[in-house]
């Protein structure tokens, strides 16, 4: 058996795991490059394999650094199943969509403002009609429910607790030649225990092989249980000055626990009466799904809305903005108010609208409050630039801006190290889905807590695996 790391390696985006088991091969998950753009454009387009030459695709969620490029393996000749969760396989319905429209929107921009080199002519990635095509070859899965991937391979997803339909890929490959079997988990992204919404990670069966995320390695994450104090003071604060909070939000999951963080606030008045805008159409597709997947709702949400009648992603402040002629006029618009836009890195989308009209207000606030990947906008309003690029004119970053990781649905350091200690049978670990002070960092608590056999693969590099092993 044989793995590529197509991606994802010694880097957090673009997550692509290719296996070659008895002359088949199964990717796992093929997400979208994110950072400077000409060189993740040209990754993104270039894959280090054959789509043609793939058979099947297992994917563990739908964020876009895992599912994105899935659109360009069906574009260049992949036909073989998908399989993912049901709530995944209902969230890139309209992921895979809007990503498919905002390639076409990043083109006429380039051509807009003539961002080109002489005779340079700019293409998307992908349309929506491959967005589509892509769509018809999802299979979706139940947890917990073994199926075959292929003769000799067998599958389970587990809840991984990080996002929605979010899972652990447990795979069992069968060598009939030797007799012998082999046990393989692919973490996806992992979550925290005792995030809201979301049920905790599943534990899994035993695996001698992972594949293991590091995203936050060497940090561990504020206290979940601070949460609502802290985000309360922010708003306060910005109450008070009359002011504007913007928070870019990834559409999928971000945005949903701060509306229902908001709406916790609003029910014990910590914060007082004001308008929340949810400036994303995506924000409100995706939010319907989660509507219609309670089951993978934590007990907590239950108890608080679901049994009660109540919508824990709606109250009387809250609007959900699909209109970009609204979307425009909240610039307009006297604070205080909360905007929650994507893109969540500030990469796309009308948060950067939203940005480049209110960063120069120092009674504005910018709330960070979630993962920023190296060269985005997002990375540079965390690391202090006091002058950001936005739409290719500079902008003075005179509104504040604050960082609440403790929102993370990645692991931190101590959750991964739990987790991983339980697995049973474990011989030998890969990292990756981290920065390369992550991986570093991690790869060192893994040997002081008993992992020897711990590696850090590179991009593009093949590993092979020895059953005898």
């Amino acid at each position: 058996m044989k793995i590529k790391f197509a991606g994802a390696a010694g880097e957090v985006t673009g997550s692509k795991h290719l296996i070659t088991f008895n002359g088949k091969k199964i990717l796992l998950d093929c997400g979208l490059f994110q950072g400077k753009r000409k060189e993740t454009d040209e990754k993104n387009r270039h894959l280090k394999f054959d789509p043609k030459e793939v058979d099947v695709v297992i994917l563990s969620h739908a964020h876009m650094d895992h599912s994105g490029d899935l659109p360009i393996l069906v574009k260049n000749g992949f036909k073989g199943p998908i399989y993912c969760t049901h709530a995944t396989r209902d969230l890139c319905n309209y992921m895979l969509a809007d990503s498919a429209l905002i390639q076409e929107r990043e083109v006429e921009w380039l051509k807009k403002r003539k961002k080109l080199a002489k005779g340079e002519v700019p293409e998307a990635l992908y349309g929506l009609e491959d967005a589509e095509e892509t769509l018809k070859l999802f299979r979706g899965v139940g947890y917990e429910q073994s199926f075959v991937v292929m003769d000799g391979v067998i599958a389970s997803f587990y809840d991984a607790g990080h996002i929605l339909g979010s899972a652990l890929v447990h795979l069992i490959f069968y060598d009939k030649k030797k007799k012998k079997h082999l046990k393989l988990c692919f973490t996806g992204d992992l979550g925290r225990r005792g995030l809201p919404l979301l049920r905790d990670p599943q534990p899994i069966p035993p695996a001698e092989i992972l594949i293991s995320e590091c995203t936050y390695g060497n940090r561990l994450h504020a206290n979940i249980d601070t949460v609502e104090d802290d985000l309360a003071a922010v708003v306060n604060e910005v109450c008070e000055r009359g002011g504007k909070l913007i928070i870019p939000s990834f559409a999928l999951e971000r945005a949903q626990e701060i509306v229902y963080y908001l709406n916790i606030l609003r029910k014990k008045d910590k914060i007082p009466s004001i308008p929340v805008y949810v400036d994303s159409p995506l924000s409100g597709n995706v939010t319907e799904v989660f509507r219609s997947h309670a089951e993978c709702f934590d007990i907590k949400v239950y108890k608080e809305f679901i049994e009660h009648g109540e919508n824990p992603f709606g109250f009387n402040d809250l609007k959900y903005v699909r209109d970009a002629e609204e979307s425009k006029t909240l610039n307009g618009k006297p604070g205080p108010m909360i905007i929650i836009a994507a893109s969540g890195m500030c990469e796309h989308g009308r948060v950067l609208h939203h940005l480049k009209n209110n960063i120069e207000d120092s009674r504005n606030t910018v709330l960070i409050v979630g993962y920023q990947a190296a060269d985005t906008l997002g990375r540079k309003l965390v690391d202090g630039f006091k002058e950001v690029n936005i739409f290719g004119d500079p902008h003075r970053v005179k509104a504040s801006v604050y960082v609440m990781d403790a929102f993370s649905a990645h692991a931190d350091r101590s959750d991964l190290l739990d987790y991983i200690g339980r697995i049973k049978e474990l011989k030998k670990i890969f990292l990756v889905h981290g920065e390369q002070t992550q991986l570093e960092a991690f790869t060192g608590s893994l040997h002081d807590n008993g992992f020897k056999d711990v590696y850090v693969p590179k991009y593009g590099e093949d590993v092979e695996i020895d059953f005898g092993d």
